[in-house]
């Protein structure tokens, strides 16, 4: 662009030139404070840490959210084994109980065999539970095992004075059998049987309890 000096007499009319407007971050400086709305270095700072701490929000919210969805199947594993260990816990203990029962039972057999075994006179109780049980029915006949028979007989004349009741040893019966005859039906009062009974009222026990 050339230039030169107007005289006195050379009257022109000059139009100032407009100079664009900017600004010093534009042309690589620092933000200045002017006036027209441009923000302080404090602003530019406030807005950039501003944009870090939601930056670092929004990452941390990713990582979660990341962190979530890996444990989500983790989880339902830790539950659903946690159930089955709770069922096998009941499942264990009621097994436990049957077993509990069924010793139990096994050492009431031993004990009554070897009593009736020793003292033939043991059978007796069983005889007069079978009385009371079928108290005012007649009795025909007592099926016991043979190294019973006198006791049974003697504990008949007693408990039926004036009744003759019929006493079949049979060695085809376990010792403790006691089977009573009447004409309505028979009565099965042996040791096996009422511990079967026993055993069955047990077993409702534990599963009504499960």
């Amino acid at each position: 662009m050339s230039s030169r000096l107007l005289g006195p007499d050379e009257v022109r009319n000059v139009e100032a030139m407009p100079w664009p407007s900017v600004s010093l971050t534009e042309s690589g400086g620092g933000p200045l404070a002017r006036a027209g709305g441009v923000e302080t270095a404090g602003q530019v700072e406030l807005r950039i840490r501003e944009a870090r701490a939601a930056a670092l929000q929004e990452g941390e919210a990713s990582g979660q959210r990341r962190a979530a969805a890996e444990l989500q199947p983790v989880l339902q594993r830790l539950c659903q084994s946690i159930e089955e260990i709770s069922g096998m816990r009941a499942r264990l203990r009621r097994e436990a109980e049957e077993d509990v029962v069924q010793l139990a039972l096994a050492v009431a057999r031993r004990i009554l065999a070897r009593e009736l075994a020793v003292d033939p006179e043991a059978i007796r109780g069983l005889v007069i539970g079978a009385l009371e049980r079928l108290r005012g029915q007649e009795i025909s006949r007592v099926r016991v095992h043979p190294a019973h028979a006198a006791a049974v007989r003697s504990c008949l004349q007693q408990m039926c004075s004036g009744t003759a009741v019929e006493v079949a040893a049979d060695s085809t019966c376990a010792p403790g059998t006691v089977v009573v005859e009447t004409p309505r039906g028979r009565l099965d009062a042996s040791v096996d049987s009422q511990l079967r009974e026993i055993e069955r009222g047990l077993a409702d026990r534990l599963r009504r309890r499960s």
